[in-house]
């Protein structure tokens, strides 16, 4: 079992930069597959990216692809989410999520959230 922990969001302007950081609690952390998903007010949730235990996959939605990568550190038990050229449209609370695969209905262990919102 894996708690994930998320940090690292707040407000920054329209083409800026922001990193997000995920810790998660628990020996099992290099077992999963770990995600950001991101949900904006009215909205549905989004599959924003994921990478799977060893880091040699990652996946991206067309959202963000091209201007967000998902490193992971398994001895430290973090996966980032490195996100740049911010838009408003990317303002959303921001979920850390473990799980079994890439498979977006796979992620069983979910973090409180963080906010993440961008300025025009």
């Amino acid at each position: 079992q894996v708690q994930p922990v998320e940090s690292g969001g707040g407000l920054v302007q329209a083409g800026g930069s922001l990193r997000l950081s995920c810790a998660g609690s628990g020996r099992a952390f290099s077992s999963y597959a770990m995600a950001w998903f991101r949900q904006a007010p009215g909205k549905e949730r989004e599959y924003v990216a994921a990478i799977t235990r060893s880091g040699g996959t990652t996946y991206y939605a067309d959202s963000v692809k091209g201007r967000a990568t998902i490193p992971r550190d398994n001895a430290k038990s973090t996966v980032d989410l490195q996100m740049n050229s911010l838009k408003p449209e990317d303002t959303a609370v921001y979920y850390c999520a473990a799980g079994s695969g890439l498979g977006k209905s796979q992620y069983v262990y979910w973090g409180q959230g963080t906010q993440v919102t961008v300025s025009s």
